[in-house]
C-alpha cells in the first residue's frame, strides 16, 4: 500500500463539478493499493498516517499528528501510485490492485481511520475522474510504502 500525504490548510475533490469531500486544516491522503497487499498494510498504513508528526508544536518543531490537532482527512484513491516508469515511456500499474480489491482496501482505510483513531474522514469517489484542490501547508509531502520500499 502506499500513500503520498500532505499538510494541507483546505482540501476538496470534486467528481463532475459536484463536491464529494471538503476538509479543512489537515492531511491529503492519495492512496495506492498493490496486488499483493494483506490487512497487515492496511493496519501499518492507518497507525502510520495518523500518527505521523508533522505539524507543528508551540515552539515550531513538526512535533504534532493530525490527531494532536483534531485535523482532519481527506482520502483520495490512486492506483497511479504503482505506475512503474523504469522501462519505456506508458508507465505500467501491473503491481496495482483490481479494482474490487483496491475499492475494499480504500473503504477499510477510511473506516479504520475514523473507528481507530476518531479522524473526521471525507473521501473521493472511487474510480471517478476527480479534481483534486488543495493548499499545501508548508509545502509538507510525505511518501509511505507499507512495504518499506523508499
Amino acid at each position: 500500500m502506499r500513500a503520498v500525504v500532505q499538510r494541507v490548510r483546505r482540501a476538496e475533490v470534486r467528481v463532475s463539478g459536484n463536491v464529494t469531500g471538503k476538509i479543512n486544516r489537515g492531511i491529503l491522503v492519495l492512496l495506492g493499493v498493490g496486488e499483493d497487499d494483506e490487512p497487515k498494510d492496511l493496519e501499518y498504513m492507518a497507525e502510520k498516517v495518523a500518527n505521523l508528526r508533522i505539524f507543528e508544536d508551540s515552539e515550531g518543531k513538526m512535533n504534532l499528528s493530525v490527531l494532536d490537532i483534531g485535523g482532519e482527512a481527506l482520502v483520495v484513491s490512486q492506483f497511479t501510485l504503482y505506475g512503474d516508469c523504469r522501462k519505456g515511456r506508458r508507465p505500467s500499474y501491473s503491481s496495482a490492485a483490481r479494482p474490487e480489491k483496491a475499492q475494499d482496501m480504500y473503504e477499510k482505510f477510511m473506516e479504520l481511520l475514523r473507528k481507530n483513531y476518531g479522524l473526521k474522514v471525507e473521501s473521493g469517489i472511487f474510480q471517478a475522474e476527480m479534481e483534486v484542490e488543495f493548499i499545501n501547508d508548508g509545502p509538507v509531502t510525505l511518501l509511505i510504502d507499507s512495504k518499506k520500499t523508499f
